[in-house]
């Protein structure tokens, strides 16, 4: 199977790693080849987290810019800052709620409008489908299950070779048992959000 290179990125505490985990071992088990790897920069502060899952025919978890094939954003800034890994052709799912950093709280920096974030966006890549997703994780019944929700988003776009079906089973066979029912209903809502 030629590559496909999928790039991760949110804030830390949006649940980036857990997906990117989760994702990796739906693709071991479809018999995939995948490589998993991560970047917590400063997440335990609200900073920026950056993950890579590379499946098929490789064997180095590095994206360099312009080689992802798909990037999904868990935060509308965060993809902005990560589109140099892009190019025409990638295909990049985010959610367009924003989570300002630290410096826009206390005054320091100004966030930029949302619209003008997607329109950047696609003027740069081949698609770009966004949509709330925190409003779908709330949507849920648990605020917290955004990674679930671009979970579902990024195997409803059909853009990597995992079914809908064998990542369910891999997300009730690794995730805690109290958010199970509303991790499947988050990734439920994700999945349809790109399919509709």
């Amino acid at each position: 199977m030629d590559a496909i290179r999928c790039v991760i990125v949110g804030v830390g505490g949006q649940g980036n790693l857990l997906a990117s985990r989760l994702l990796g071992e739906a693709a071991v088990s479809a018999g995939v080849d995948v490589v998993v790897s991560e970047i917590h920069g400063m997440a335990q502060r609200g900073g920026v987290v950056e993950s890579t899952v590379v499946l098929g025919d490789i064997t180095s978890p590095i994206v360099s810019d312009g080689e992802a094939d798909i990037l999904v954003g868990f935060e509308p800034l965060e993809t902005l800052r990560t589109l140099k890994k892009c190019s025409p052709d990638t295909t990049i799912i985010t959610n367009t709620a924003p989570l300002p950093p630290f410096t826009v709280a206390i005054g320091q920096g100004e966030y930029p409008p949302v619209d003008m974030i997607l329109e950047k966006l696609k003027d740069k890549v081949k698609e770009v489908m966004a949509f709330d997703g925190n409003k779908l994780a709330e949507k849920s019944g648990n605020p917290l299950s955004l990674n679930m929700v671009m979970l579902g988003a990024l195997i409803g776009s059909g853009k990597i070779p995992i079914s809908a079906d064998l990542m369910k089973k891999t997300i009730e066979q690794e995730t805690k048992r109290v958010f199970l029912e509303s991790n499947l209903r988050a990734f439920d809502l994700g999945f349809n959000a790109v399919k509709g």
